[in-house]
């Protein structure tokens, strides 16, 4: 929120200096994000006016200006702007006077010179020579009362400051100028100057008809009729620079006095043009299909989740939003129908996201306004439109005033001795009392205990907690004490059959693999077709319409960053992801680190693509394919061994997909991203996935001391035939099955052989099989193997794989 300091001290003018009260501001968690000054230094110039502008004799484009400053002469300037007439009152540079710095960063120093001949004492300034603003149309004319010779500074009251702060949600009070005023006089003691609000004579009995069909969605609702405005009138000058002063340029009259109400008071409102309403107004929730032509030029379409104001004919405003296009007002509006409404915040919260854009209005209603002075608000609008754009006709009616459904306070009830625990520091149930009365917070004392009942305009005191913030707040966070934690900390051991998540990561950056960080929320499209999840879990508020589902995998994140590399034409991606995703679970009870309902595993995933290697010449370029990949699951989980077997994942190919299994539990896939996917992504080459269980991830074998063997081992290779679909893993496993008496220390695949068919021949019973051939490690502990117990053991090894996979020997 941006406001200026001078606005701020009409309503409390404490009597610190701009640095000190933006670190008090700060200190009460009003965060002061920046200052800036609204105008750069300069000095002497002043107000002055042209009595005499003649064409320069020898320029066609220059004008000789006599200018009065309140001297005892008048100055003689040569100056070209466009807009240099007898009349006008503009800024003057004196002679002497420094300009803001160009693009050099060096002041502009006013001497006396000659243009073409003719001598110029002075300068006439622009408000882009000020650096007031960009426009460079010609001179800045002032008001015709401006004072002659008084310093432009003081006149444009340029000496201010303008702050920005950034605010939490709970402090929906203070968007507003008078609110941060309200905050400041309790900080400070200074004085609160409360504006005064006069009631506006009833002038006419017209009254439109309105009805609130939707208590959940308007819980108040008041308006009046105005008739016979000039809403061509010109918006005050002072109005301009406050509004401008908040980040809000002036549009007409009627919307600069509503903004202007809202930055002051932090009531939005809305003005319609009455004429151009059709019957009375419904406030409702809207209709599936109903669209609506905003103010800002757009169409949306809204549904029963969304709430407007309609009338007979048509949807009219989004509630609490913007207004529509239809019933704006224009230079053609005589009557106007002046609103200000209450709309609880879960009714507006998230709305306009939902339509790609956010309103002033949309951020204080979803915060919170105060139900309780629509009327005092009314009455101020309407006393601006009177006195801006008031004409000898105008009438204005009764405040219409609507209750449905405001919220009743709840009183909340502080333990002084709680706070004090809370807070970390002594303090008295007389210092808690004067901290929350300070803040205007009505109070009644008990032994011990402090129960307040929450003005209107405080929808954030709702707990205990939250008055002990309050206390801190008035206290000053800089004036806690600094005590060092008391509590006993116990080191949280990690066992050895457990490395960490850092020793993770470091393995996948070892294997080539970049980290990414990714948004835990992702659009529900992923879900239903990457993840295979029917019902993901549903954000209530989400930040984005393309983030409105928590994931429960991690393969679309990474998909997405790898999109977003290769249109930055980065051919070659290797990226992982360490996150938690989330899952429907109900046999999760809620816990310090559990909600009831929700698993939340955490999980690693990696993708690859392009090429297997960087730029190299040692051997031919080729792709990454499903095997690269498999070796760095591989080399991941190393020491342990996982098994992979044939899998099926909504994200992979149906038949390069391989579920990874490890000491007989499934803790994921590995595999080539399915065409359907690779399409919708628009990628040029199929990238290669994996997704792990980490709690499976991080568990790794305790080192265990083993001698060094004593005897010479004995290796023998042995060829045996099997059918085409006889796996790797159960080949292995049928030889370690096989009684060795512990002979056996090592087996590896070395070779395998297809033997090949000649063009025209057809395949017979047996013509698929592969030849696989195996070296085996054999040693004994206790003496050097004998030749009958080396071959014992391979006839054992044989034996088995026959048993098991239906192997013949080949001889």
């Amino acid at each position: 929120m941006q406001f200026s300091e001078s606005w701020l001290r009409t309503f409390c003018n404490p009597a610190i200096s701009t640095a000190e009260l933006a670190e008090t501001l700060t200190m009460a968690g009003l965060e002061v994000e920046e200052l800036k000054p609204v105008a750069p230094p300069f000095t002497k110039i002043v107000v002055g006016e042209i009595k005499e502008a003649q064409q320069h004799p020898n320029a066609d484009r220059l004008r000789v200006c006599k200018v009065d400053v309140g001297q005892a002469e008048l100055l003689n300037i040569v100056c070209g702007a466009p807009n240099a007439r007898v009349g006008i009152r503009i800024p003057c540079a004196l002679v002497g006077a420094e300009l803001p710095p160009g693009e050099d960063g060096k002041p502009f120093l006013i001497k006396v010179g000659t243009l073409r001949g003719v001598e110029s004492q002075g300068m006439l300034c622009s408000a882009r020579e000020l650096k007031l603003s960009e426009d460079h149309g010609g001179l800045l004319e002032l008001p015709l009362d401006a004072s002659l010779g008084q310093d432009i500074r003081s006149y444009l009251d340029l000496d201010d400051t303008l702050f920005t702060l950034k605010l939490t949600p709970n402090l929906a009070h203070c968007l507003s100028v008078y609110g941060v005023a309200r905050e400041v006089s309790a900080l400070t003691g200074a004085p609160l100057t409360t504006p005064a609000i006069a009631r506006v004579a009833v002038t006419n009995q017209d009254k439109l008809a309105v009805k609130i069909s939707a208590p959940d969605l308007c819980g108040r609702f008041s308006g009046r009729v105005v008739r016979n405005v000039n809403t061509k009138a010109k918006t005050p000058q002072w109005m301009v620079d406050r509004l401008a002063r908040c980040g809000q340029r002036s549009v007409t009259a009627l919307v600069d006095i509503s903004n202007y109400v809202m930055f002051e008071l932090g009531r939005p409102s809305h003005i319609f043009d009455l004429d151009k309403i059709h019957g009375g107004l419904d406030v409702r929730w809207g209709k599936a299909g109903e669209t609506l032509k905003l103010l800002n030029g757009s169409t949306v379409t809204v549904d029963d989740k969304v709430g407007v104001i309609a009338d007979t004919s048509q949807v009219e405003s989004l509630a609490g939003i913007m207004g529509g296009d239809a019933t704006a007002v224009s230079d053609d509006t005589q009557h106007v129908y002046v609103e200000a409404a209450f709309w609880w915040p879960k009714a507006i919260a998230g709305r306009s996201r939902r339509f790609n854009f956010s309103t002033d209005a949309g951020h204080r209603f979803e915060r919170g306004v105060d139900p309780e002075l629509t009327v005092e608000h009314i009455e101020r609008i309407t006393g601006l439109i009177i006195d801006i754009c008031g004409t000898p006709s105008t009438t204005c009616g009764l405040v219409d005033d609507q209750k449905a459904h405001v919220p009743a306070p709840k009183p909340v009830t502080l333990r002084v001795a709680r706070a004090v625990k809370v807070i970390g520091m002594p303090l008295t149930q007389a210092q808690c009392v004067d901290a929350l009365q300070r803040l205007g917070l009505p109070v009644v004392q008990g032994d011990g205990v402090v129960t307040v009942t929450p003005p209107s305009y405080r929808f954030d005191l709702q707990i205990e907690e939250d008055l002990i913030e309050e206390v801190a707040r008035m206290v000053g966070y800089n004036n806690l004490p600094h005590t060092p934690p008391l509590a006993p900390i116990t080191a949280k051991i990690r066992t050895e059959s457990q490395r960490g998540p850092f020793a993770v990561r470091r393995s996948l950056a070892a294997l080539g693999y970049q980290e990414t960080i990714n948004f835990s929320f992702v659009e529900e499209a992923w879900e239903h077709g990457l993840a295979g999840n029917p019902n993901p879990i549903k954000l209530l508020n989400p930040i984005a319409s393309q983030m409105s589902v928590m994931r429960s995998s991690l393969l679309g994140s990474l998909l997405q960053v790898l999109k977003f590399n290769q249109a930055r034409k980065q051919a070659r991606v290797r990226v992982f992801e360490l996150g938690r995703v989330f899952l429907r679970d109900a046999s999760v009870k809620s816990t310090d680190t559990t909600v009831e309902g929700f698993d939340q595993p955490m999980r690693v995933a990696g993708l690859a693509s392009g090429g297997a290697d960087v730029l190299q010449w040692g051997r031919k370029e080729q792709g990454v394919d499903f095997f690269d990949v498999k070796g760095d699951v591989e080399a991941l989980l190393a020491p342990l061994q996982a098994s992979f077997r044939p899998g099926s994942h909504p994200a992979m190919h149906p038949g390069r997909c391989a579920q990874v299994v490890l000491e007989g539990r499934a803790i994921g896939f590995v595999g080539e991203l399915h065409p359907q996917w690779r399409q919708q992504f628009d990628l040029a080459q199929a990238p290669v996935l994996f997704e792990l269980d980490l709690d499976a991830v991080l568990r790794r074998r305790v080192a265990e001391f083993k001698p060094v063997a004593k005897l010479q081992p004995v290796q023998r290779d042995i060829a045996v035939v099997v059918a085409d679909d006889v796996t790797h893993a159960a080949l292995m496993a049928a030889i370690w099955a096989a009684p060795t008496s512990g002979l056996l220390r090592d087996a590896q695949l070395f070779d395998v052989y297809r033997p090949k068919l000649a063009k025209d021949a057809v395949a017979t019973d047996g013509a698929a099989d592969r030849s696989l051939a195996v070296r085996l490690t054999l040693n004994s502990d206790e003496a050097t193997l004998s030749e009958e117990q080396i071959e014992s053991t391979v006839k054992a090894i044989v034996d088995q794989l026959t048993a098991n996979v239906g192997a013949r020997q080949r001889v």
